[in-house]
């Protein structure tokens, strides 16, 4: 099934990074989720109840990232995959990239971030 929901460019302010001012300082990062669920009855019925509801899904990955404050991006990508899985039962996999938009490197790096792909 190639079936998602496609969230793109959710942004969060959160602490997340090794460095001193990084374990201080909220940074924006910016998140994108791709939901694996299938489609198919929504697809037919075009009825909330069908699908997953988008609000949820944003909200959840917002509030881990305000609120677990890790040093890695792996770490954070990896909770908040482990809890848009926890919404509901319907979604077989969820792939989560995060990006820090500043990240503190001495180079010119627009972004730095992960991508991780987790199911059940």
């Amino acid at each position: 099934m190639n079936d998602r929901i496609e969230l793109r460019g959710l942004r969060v302010d959160a602490i997340c990074g090794v460095l001193p001012h990084e374990r201080t300082n909220p940074q924006p990062l910016e998140l994108d989720l791709d939901v694996l669920v299938d489609l198919s009855e929504a697809g037919e019925s075009d009825a909330l109840v069908d699908t997953i509801d988008y609000g949820a899904v944003t909200a959840v990955a917002a509030n881990v990232a305000a609120k677990l404050e890790p040093q890695l991006l792996e770490h954070l990508a990896s909770v908040i995959a482990d809890a848009v899985l926890a919404i509901d039962d319907r979604i077989t996999a969820v792939v989560v990239s995060v990006r820090k938009l500043d990240p503190p490197v001495a180079e010119r790096l627009a972004t730095s971030g992960v991508r991780i792909e987790r199911a059940r």
